[in-house]
């Protein structure tokens, strides 16, 4: 995860960090059952994952939703403790746990269903909502239970997005719905609200996984790598090179970061050095210590 790469921190600093995943696990479980319980299920449209299956559940017999993602999720949890290791297993009993009780609460609110003249928009809005917040928990090596699992495990050994893995697992799911209500139309709309939803998964998860490359000139550059390295825990090259109009050297300094820290390289350079003439590109991918890990 992007906080290795910080030195020798104090310990309560690392605290800080986990205690921000938890909480970034917390919104995006409560954005996953806002989306479910008060956008598609009230409009009866289906949808993937062990989520989905509950509903599929709820619609048949009645069974609460909440309880059946608890007790579906149980036995997917030793698959997460074996191959993806007790970090992930801590953090997916936590992801379970608060989404089981999120939908508990809305469904024991029992609010009047939303844009009830729109129900397809109500269900791409829910789709929407419900794949940011699961992007939001992958995004700090966590997950909602069910098919996230398996999407993470496929992840781990292959090059496949977690939005595409999502999408191809979710599609057995909805189809299964036909057995259910009978209806072509059912499953045309649950394969849009998984499509929606893969692709909010992998929007969320590109963002915040965006990376960058800086490549930056200036006679400032030994100062300016210093406060990369203190102030923003980042790791700087310096290359030399040579100004081909004054045939002069010139020391250029390389720079990978997250692309949410891109406002404050910026701010940093600009403090030390206004003259100073920078590059930004986005990159596919960076993999190492302080970014993502290679497979």
């Amino acid at each position: 995860m992007w906080f290795f790469n910080m030195g020798k921190l104090p310990e309560f600093s690392l605290k800080r960090f986990y205690v921000k995943d938890y909480l970034t696990i917390f919104l995006g479980t409560f954005m996953y059952a806002l989306g479910v319980t008060q956008f598609i299920m009230p409009h009866k449209f289906v949808m993937g994952g062990l989520t989905g299956v509950g509903v599929l559940i709820n619609y048949a017999f009645g069974v609460p939703v909440s309880i059946m993602v608890l007790v579906m999720n149980a036995v997917l949890l030793l698959i997460a403790f074996r191959v993806l290791g007790s970090e992930f297993l801590v953090k997916t009993i936590v992801g379970v746990a608060s989404l089981t009780f999120f939908i508990g609460m809305f469904e024991s609110l029992q609010w009047q269903p939303i844009m009830t003249s729109e129900p397809l928009m109500a269900g791409l809005i829910g789709s929407i909502v419900a794949g940011a917040g699961v992007g939001l928990v992958m995004s700090v090596n966590g997950s909602s239970g069910g098919t996230d699992i398996i999407v993470l495990v496929i992840n781990k050994y292959r090059h496949i997005t977690p939005g595409r893995t999502m999408l191809l697992v979710d599609l057995a799911i909805v189809a299964s719905s036909f057995l259910i209500f009978r209806s072509i139309e059912t499953i045309v709309f649950g394969i849009i609200i998984i499509a929606v939803m893969s692709t909010s998964v992998d929007w969320m998860l590109n963002g915040i996984r965006q990376s960058v490359q800086f490549f930056i000139f200036s006679k400032k550059y030994d100062e300016i790598a210093t406060q990369i390295n203190l102030q923003l825990h980042r790791g700087c090259t310096v290359l030399d090179g040579m100004g081909w109009y004054s045939k002069e050297p010139q020391k250029v300094l390389l720079v990978m970061a997250k692309g949410n820290e891109s406002t404050s390289i910026f701010r940093l350079v600009k403090q030390i050095d206004k003259n100073a003439f920078i590059s930004q590109s986005n990159v596919v991918g960076i993999y190492g210590e302080g970014f993502d890990k290679m497979k």
